[in-house]
């Protein structure tokens, strides 16, 4: 009964409480219940400021409502105006970067060699280790007390100016903290009495930890045997981590002012293990340091232990020759090694190609050799050239046979022999074949995979009973290309000023506007580092008139246009009277008048002669290393390119608007002391014939006489106009035949030619 009146009581007043809770609920949630200091001392609130009448100003909180007294005291609120300050741009700081990428990363090369020399032994031993070992090792550098006056060609020799054994080696841990400590993460030291097999120091330090501090070499116990630990015997070389090192380096002066020796290896241990406490091991994580101790007037071919085929070292060495036939032997054996793992491997692909998807097709011959190229059209289909013992017919003038000589004859005879050697091979002790004749012979270049060769043989078969015949037998083989090799060059610079040399002759006077314009604006205007010089060729009869009527008075009126024009430039010109234009006679005369270190570009009138070019220049051209020959591109004959078109105002460098002319030398970029240097070796054979300035080129004269690099490539920046050029009949037959060839293959391409063959037989025949 209670129950029921307490409800209905609810009832009736439950509305009311459920609205008067929800009214103070939602009261208090639009109240600000955050509490805010005034600071009125200013120490804090910056953006809180005081009026006049005490009050807050611009600190109304967001929920209040501004009376008016509010309003007119915000009225007194004065902006304050900043005024604007014009930001001053400090200079770019010159960022300064490391020239090698390597360098920037800190990535080091692997193993620095240091050969110990001396005086009396750097001409015979020193120059028999640089023999066999500079070509396999990047650094080789050769240490000694006084060096002779003659330094051995091709040898980097480092003299510390005194004889005395524990100075020098004091002196050369030195060098090496000053120069290559980080550069090289491992150092490798031997004398001049030992002979090193270099790719095996090289594997064994490639399977070494570079963090390591490793005293590795071959043990022995210090004289007396008071001092405990091992020092590594020089005579076998040993090697140094570059962590070792670097703990060593602040104790270097120490060793030299407290630690008495008479031997320089013993020395450097003592001061090893007294200052790092490493001891010299032999071993380490299952790597060995063999070594073998060569007895006296020893053969090295009669040497048959295990040891001796193992070492990585042979001490000691008594003559350059012993040195030589040590290099021969374990080079036999790291040959034979090469060959045994061909064999493995090409016994792997040809078990692994049964599983392939097309079965043993799937493994190409020879095994391991890339398979043939696959020409996609007629266009890329390679040549076979055919030869017999005497002749090949494919000829380099174009002709359709000619004598099989020179380089191309050493190689079908070795290839030959080759043959002979592996069918012998194969067929032996049941026949024995003797080569009768080559009755074909095939070959062409393969670029994926090497030379190939398809030879029909006719061989006398001869069995072990005596009795013979005679057979044809067909073979082929391939001379694969080799690994290929970066070959380290000196580093040379973009910043090498290069004097263009340009002969004229009284028929290209006509093509100098046009030269001097485009120069002016790729030059001149650009402030491009070069110097050009004119060389005005005049005969006998002109040079006799050049008072009365100078041939190149126009052309020398027009190089003081251009220097007014632009102030900062001089165009030198040399003028040389001669019967018959010769470029060793022309560049005899300017070498003269120029420094040794001059960088020459010897060019044509008709060569567009860029920035672009010119770089290429600076950069192919190294001194007393190589010479630069570009083959530049030559513009077709416009009447037969462009017959019965408009022609273009720039030419492209596309296949129907010229070509490469391989056949043009005139182009050259060298230096002077290389060209003197050249000319120099050819100076006996002027003696005996005069004639030979007059028949040889440039190009001729360094490929034949100079020991220098010829580098020759096409040049898309080298742009040359048509013109027809004046071939000399008393230049050599080479060079005038190539001459020739170079006029023939100017006029237009096969198909140019055709169609204007075509419309002159079509207009015959109407």
């Amino acid at each position: 009964m209670r129950f029921s009146a307490f409800i209905s009581v609810l009832r009736s007043v439950g509305p009311v409480v459920i609205g008067i809770s929800l009214g103070f609920t939602l009261s208090l949630l639009s109240v600000n219940w955050t509490e805010e200091a005034c600071y009125l001392d200013g120490a804090k609130g910056e953006d809180v400021t005081l009026g006049q009448d005490g009050q807050l100003k611009g600190a109304r909180k967001p929920n209040s409502i501004s009376t008016i007294n509010d309003v007119e005291s915000e009225e007194d609120f004065e902006p304050r105006i900043v005024p604007y300050k014009q930001v001053q741009q400090s200079a770019p700081k010159k960022v300064f970067r490391a020239k090698y990428i390597s360098t920037e990363l800190g990535m080091r090369e692997r193993l620095f060699v240091g050969v110990l020399t001396s005086k009396n032994s750097i001409n015979t031993l020193g120059v028999a280790v640089n023999r066999t070992i500079s070509h396999h090792l990047d650094t080789v550098v050769f240490f000694t007390g006084m060096r002779n006056r003659k330094v051995p060609h091709g040898m980097f020799v480092v003299s510390h100016g005194d004889e005395r054994l524990i100075w020098n080696m004091f002196q050369t841990i030195r060098y090496i903290f000053d120069h290559y400590i980080n550069e090289y993460d491992w150092f490798y030291f031997v004398q001049d009495d030992a002979y090193t097999e270099a790719d095996r120091i090289k594997d064994l330090v490639d399977h070494l930890s570079m963090d390591r501090e490793l005293y590795i070499g071959s043990p022995e116990e210090f004289i007396g045997g008071e001092m405990e630990g091992k020092y590594c015997y020089g005579g076998f070389g040993y090697l140094l981590s570059r962590t070792l090192l670097l703990r060593l380096q602040p104790f270097l002066e120490n060793c030299r002012n407290d630690i008495l020796s008479a031997r320089p290896d013993e020395w450097l241990g003592r001061c090893i293990i007294d200052y790092t406490t490493t001891n010299c091991v032999s071993e380490y994580e299952g790597l060995h340091y063999h070594h073998y101790e060569l007895g006296k007037n020893s053969d090295p071919s009669k040497e048959q232990s295990e040891q001796f085929k193992k070492a990585l070292t042979v001490h000691p060495v008594s003559d350059p020759e012993q040195m030589y036939r040590l290099h021969r032997y374990f080079s036999e054996i790291e040959l034979q090694k090469t060959y045994d793992e061909i064999a493995k491997l090409q016994a792997e692909i040809k078990n692994v190609s049964v599983v392939a998807f097309e079965g043993n097709r799937s493994a190409q011959w020879p095994v391991g050799i890339n398979p043939p190229f696959e020409p996609k059209s007629r266009f890329e289909v390679l040549k076979w050239e055919y030869f017999t013992e005497e002749e090949i017919y494919s000829c380099v003038d174009g002709s359709p046979k000619c004598e099989l000589r020179g380089i191309d004859s050493m190689d079908v005879a070795d290839v030959i022999d080759i043959a002979m050697g592996e069918l012998n091979k194969k067929y032996k002790p049941v026949l024995h074949l003797k080569k009768q004749q080559l009755i074909n012979g095939y070959r062409r270049f393969d670029p994926i995979r090497g030379m190939e060769y398809t030879l029909d043989l006719q061989l006398e078969v001869v069995n072990q009973k005596g009795h013979s015949r005679s057979i044809t037998k067909r073979v082929y083989l391939v001379r694969p290309l080799s690994r290929i090799e970066i070959i380290p060059m000196p580093y040379v610079t973009e910043a090498t000023r290069v004097h263009i040399i340009i002969p004229l002759t009284l028929q290209e006077r006509s093509y100098v506007d046009h030269f001097l314009e485009v120069f002016a604006s790729n030059a001149f205007e650009t402030s491009e580092n070069s110097i050009l010089t004119l060389l005005f060729i005049y005969d006998p009869v002109e040079a006799q008139q050049v008072n009365q009527n100078d041939i190149f008075a126009s052309v020398k009126t027009q190089i003081n246009v251009y220097e007014r024009k632009y102030p900062t430039v001089k165009i030198p010109w040399i003028s040389v009277k001669t019967e018959t234009p010769s470029q060793i006679k022309f560049m005899d005369i300017i070498s003269k008048k120029h420094p040794v270190d001059t960088l020459f570009f010897l060019a044509n009138v008709n060569t567009n002669v860029n920035s672009e070019f010119l770089n290429r220049c600076r950069m192919n051209s190294i001194n007393n290393w190589q010479v630069f020959f570009p083959i530049h591109f030559q513009d077709y004959n416009p009447d037969v390119a462009y017959h019965n078109q408009q022609r273009p105002a720039t030419v492209d460098l596309v296949k129907d608007a010229g070509h490469f002319d391989r056949r043009s030398f005139e182009e050259a970029c060298f230096y002077n002391s290389d060209y003197m240097a050249t000319r120099t070796r050819m100076v006996a054979d002027v003696q005996e014939n005069e004639e030979i300035l007059e028949t040889l080129d440039i190009y001729d004269m360094f490929v034949k006489y100079s020991g220098l690099h010829v580098f020759r490539a096409v040049e898309p920046a080298l742009h040359q106009q048509y013109r027809y050029q004046a071939c000399n009949p008393r230049l050599s037959e080479d060079i005038y035949h190539r001459c020739v060839q170079s006029n023939l293959e100017g006029l237009g391409s096969r198909s140019q030619l055709a169609m204007l063959l075509f419309e002159q037989e079509q207009g015959n025949s109407t």
